[in-house]
């Protein structure tokens, strides 16, 4: 019979009420701070590993988007593969618990090498190659899919093993614990989340900014685990830890050091060697190449070819002639920052303005001030009949007087790519018919026919949808290529409407527009019947 007040047997110290109980063999660890410091810097190391973590998922999405194009699918499929990896992943990590320091030190390090070497990886398999395609069957698309999942994996065995170095400062219950550390997470993915778009890409670009978002990544790991655990690690481990952390900083700053010269191989290797300006603006990426020497100018947004000094005539004329057909005094040009369009309409007697509605002010003004590019487009910029709005074309309908104009020309991206389908959905086609006079014409880029006719009458659906009656049509170009670049699509399709049936001819004295008749006749021969329209709750342009 045990006394009242006789020493407790021995054997492990009672839990206190609440508390999580503590595992076998498992001791408070050993801090060099008092453990209310050590906690505070738990949840900052949390904090920061959660900031990058979301900087590497949005830079997925953001690469993907612009190699591949259409970013709610590549936001769709990175975002849930790396969520269901983050499940796989914590469940792996269960089993590292009893060496939390140490398996927390290895996740970072492989987390930072893996994920500041992405954004790279990714652009060399596309640059060297060049199996995206635009579809998911290419050998890059994989490679993306893998990316995903090892960051996703390595994401998720963050948490189990961060409770554990929690817990081990000072036990607690599991509920106020797991607040704490989720708090700290999420506060740290917003801060991640905030400065990838508005301070890491504009300042940095997605190469450099996912390489310092790496460095920062294995400093923080690093630091927390060497600096505030490392009575948990043995001597060998310290060391073994040291170097690796070492190592990937290494890579990682050779990385940084030699990106400049990698963007421009990779460059190279997507456009070829003949590349002459190279920018980003705000807005896209812009690549000029050609344009001196005789040789054919070539102009590439966001990687894909544009203009192609080959052909962009027939594009052009086969635009803008048809539409110009009846009254034309007043134009408005949607899109078409390149100048070419708008050289088109100034070819007409009788333009007396033209509205030019382009988003991305750089862009106007490479094409305003490049030697090649502004002599292709005939120096229309220095028109004063001309005037540029830098503006959303959606946004810019939505306050622009009604019956304003004889003629809109929306020379826009392909719809097929994501971030273009609000400006070919019903609620579009209608601000652009709200704005046309009196029998006047609208005349849409609908992107290639023969390649997708699915998408191209699923336009012309739209436009009709809006209360416009439409003419299709399509016009030949030459199957060509810069050196080494992408090509040219071999046609491309519009849609000429207006409220009256169209008529699909060009006015007298107007260049003449190759097989415009035999154009309409042969994108009837691809008609689809029945398509729905695209609206902006519902955009339909996937392939």
């Amino acid at each position: 019979m045990i006394e009242p007040h006789a020493p407790a047997p021995p054997g492990p110290a009672p839990t206190p009420p609440g508390a999580a109980p503590v595992p076998p063999g498992t001791a408070p660890a050993r801090l060099p701070v008092k453990p209310a410091t050590g906690r505070f810097l738990v949840l900052a190391g949390v904090f920061i590993c959660a900031a990058c973590g979301l900087v590497y998922e949005l830079e997925l999405v953001a690469l993907a988007s612009y190699l591949i194009g259409d970013s709610v699918t590549q936001a769709s499929v990175v975002l849930s593969v790396m969520v269901f990896a983050m499940g796989i992943g914590s469940l792996v990590a269960k089993r590292l618990r009893c060496r939390a320091a140490a398996g927390f030190g290895a996740v970072e390090a492989l987390l930072a090498l893996v994920g500041g070497s992405s954004a790279m990886a990714l652009y060399a398999v596309f640059a060297w190659t060049g199996d995206w395609g635009g579809a998911w069957a290419g050998g890059s698309s994989y490679v993306l899919v893998a990316f995903s999942l090892a960051i996703g994996l390595l994401i998720g065995a963050e948490v189990p093993l961060l409770m554990e170095l929690i817990q081990r400062i000072r036990r607690q219950d599991a509920g106020g614990a797991v607040a704490d550390l989720f708090a700290a997470d999420y506060v740290g993915a917003l801060v991640g989340g905030l400065a990838f778009p508005f301070l890491l890409l504009p300042l940095l670009g997605q190469l450099t900014a996912t390489l310092i978002t790496g460095t920062v990544n294995a400093l923080a790991g690093g630091a927390l685990v060497l600096g505030l655990f490392r009575q948990d690690l043995t001597r060998r481990g310290r060391w073994l830890l040291v170097v690796a952390n070492l190592v990937v900083l290494a890579i990682l700053a050779s990385a940084a050091v030699l990106v400049d010269d990698f963007e421009r191989a990779a460059r190279n290797a997507v456009y070829g060697r003949d590349v002459r300006v190279a920018m980003h603006t705000d807005v896209q990426e812009v690549v000029l190449t050609g344009g001196t020497d005789g040789r054919p100018l070539g102009l590439f947004l966001d990687g894909r070819l544009w203009v192609s000094g080959h052909d962009e005539r027939r594009y052009h004329e086969a635009l803008v002639h048809p539409a110009m057909n009846g009254p034309h005094a007043r134009v408005l040009v949607l899109g078409g920052g390149d100048g070419l369009a708008v050289r088109e309409v100034l070819r007409h007697p009788g333009v007396r303005r033209v509205d030019v509605v382009e988003l991305d002010a750089q862009f106007v003004e490479l094409a305003r001030t490049d030697p090649a590019l502004s002599e292709l487009n005939g120096h229309a910029y220095g028109d004063p009949r001309v005037r540029v709005a830098a503006a959303d074309a959606f946004g810019w309908l939505r306050r622009a007087p009604r019956g304003a104009y004889d003629v809109v020309v929306s020379d826009l991206p392909d719809p097929g790519i994501t971030s273009s389908t609000k400006l070919y959905s019903q609620e579009f086609y209608g601000l652009a018919r709200g704005v046309l006079a009196h029998g006047g014409r609208l005349v849409v880029h609908a992107g290639p026919v023969a390649s997708r006719p699915r998408v191209f009458w699923t336009v012309d659906a739209t436009v009709r949808a809006a209360g416009l009656r439409t003419a299709p049509y399509s016009a030949a170009g030459r199957d060509s290529a810069t050196a080494g670049g992408p090509r040219a699509p071999h046609d491309w399709g519009f849609v000429l409407a207006s409220r009256e049936r169209p008529h699909l001819r060009i006015p007298p004295g107007s260049p003449e527009v190759p097989s415009l008749q035999a154009g309409a006749r042969a994108a009837e021969r691809t008609r689809l019947s029945g398509l729905p329209p695209s609206t902006l709750v519902h955009p339909r342009y996937a392939d």
